[in-house]
Formats: structure tokens, C-alpha cells, sequence
């Protein structure tokens, strides 16, 4: 399996963006591709999950309402639409083979096994 992300910028607070995450290599037609990001300094974080099964979606707390994420299936790319841009959004952002979802005390995306592929990153600042 191979990832690819791309759409990254610099965007002003309150603005968007559309990341896009182009794959091959899955074996079947069910897949799902978690987006990730890193800012300087910070852990790795989730952002939002998805499943090609049942096309079921999943946002961390800290996207929920403001990115969407989407697929064209006949692109194979999974997209992150990004919009309301805060500059704590501001990381590089990755795609992965694979997610899990976790509910405790609020939703959190993460990586599901050490044998999920991930994508080169793009970068993603937000100006305030």
C-alpha cells in the first residue's frame, strides 16, 4: 500500500483548505485511511477516520464540525476538507492505512498497527 498527501498551504485563521490522500495498493475494495498530524514539538495526533465498508466517518474532538473527510473512490484519494482553520490546526498532516477509534471521555483517532503504511506529510500553517 502506498499514501500520498498533498494540498498543504498557508492559509489565514477562519480559512480552508483540501487536503487530498491518493492510495494504491489495497488488496480489496474495503480500506480505511486515517489522517494524522504532528506539529513542532507535539505528538502525533489523529484527526479523522474512514471506512470504506460502510463509508462510517470519525472525527477527534478537535476536528468534529469543522474538517470533513470524504473519498472518490474512482480517484482512489480520500480528501480532508478543512474549513474554519484555527492556528493550532497548523501541523503536518498525514494519511495512513489504517485507524482506530477510541471513546472515553471525549473521541481520539489513532493509529491502529505497526504495520499501516503512512504517506509523506504535508505541511499546513494557519496565520493568526
Amino acid at each position: 500500500v502506498q499514501l500520498q498527501a498533498s494540498g498543504g498551504g498557508l492559509v489565514p485563521a477562519g480559512g480552508s483548505l483540501r487536503l487530498s490522500c491518493v492510495f494504491s495498493g489495497f488488496t480489496s475494495d474495503d480500506y480505511v485511511i486515517g489522517w494524522f498530524r504532528q506539529a513542532p514539538g507535539k505528538e502525533r495526533e489523529g484527526v479523522s477516520c474512514f471506512s470504506s465498508s460502510d463509508a462510517s466517518t470519525y472525527y477527534a474532538d478537535s476536528a468534529k464540525g469543522r474538517f470533513t473527510i470524504s473519498t472518490d473512490n474512482a480517484k482512489n484519494t480520500v480528501y480532508l476538507q478543512m474549513n474554519s482553520l484555527k492556528p493550532e490546526d497548523t501541523a503536518v498532516y498525514f494519511c495512513a492505512s489504517g485507524c482506530k477509534v477510541v471513546v472515553d471521555a471525549g473521541v481520539r483517532i489513532e493509529n491502529r498497527s505497526a504495520q499501516d503504511k503512512w504517506g509523506k506529510g504535508t505541511e499546513v500553517t494557519v496565520s493568526s
